[in-house]
């Protein structure tokens, strides 16, 4: 089954002194390093989902900001086999030629990696999975924050477990360590 690696919005507001810092972020971040460093070595393509906050009071993800931009642990790029697509929603399908360029190249199967758990990385595993792509989640390639609700704080890692266990439905949900045995 020929895969490739997406990964998803990370860019530098989800960083320290970012504006919307998630919670150990430099974490998942090394994890998907090391699965780049695999898609590189076997020629597999690898996908940057860049997302762009257009929402008229959007905070974050701002055009032609910083923290915009994708974390600079994650350049130069690869002249081959490497994409950036942009994005304005949640998920990495709606409105972009993602599914096109995954067609093109005869993808079978996500390896799905990023930020933020609880929201990107959730509807496009999601979406993924109802799209055919056989989708593996990177459970500690991934990162969120803490939510609140109705006056409940609920910690990031609970929000993370929380997302993970659901979305073992969609997806295969493994180690960086376990995808890269």
């Amino acid at each position: 089954m020929k895969q490739s690696l997406i990964i998803i919005d990370v860019q530098n507001d989800y960083f320290e002194q970012g504006k919307m810092e998630l919670y150990q972020p430099q974490r998942a971040l090394e994890k998907i390093l090391k699965l780049r460093e695999h898609f590189r070595q076997h020629q597999l393509p690898v996908f940057y989902i860049q997302h762009i906050n257009i929402r008229k009071n959007a905070t974050f993800f701002l055009p032609e900001s910083h923290g915009v931009a994708l974390h600079p642990q994650l350049l130069p790029l690869a002249f081959q086999n490497e994409f950036i697509i942009l994005k304005n929603h949640p998920n990495s399908f709606w409105q972009t030629d993602l599914h096109q360029q995954l067609q093109q190249q005869s993808i079978e199967q996500l390896v799905i990696c990023g930020m933020m758990t609880h929201m990107c990385v959730d509807s496009t595993t999601r979406c993924a999975a109802e799209l055919g792509y056989h989708p593996i989640l990177i459970a500690d390639g991934c990162a969120t924050r803490d939510l609140e609700f109705n006056g409940t704080l609920t910690k990031a890692s609970d929000v993370h477990n929380s997302f993970l266990a659901a979305l073992t439905t969609f997806a295969k949900v493994q180690s960086a360590e376990q995808f890269l045995r």
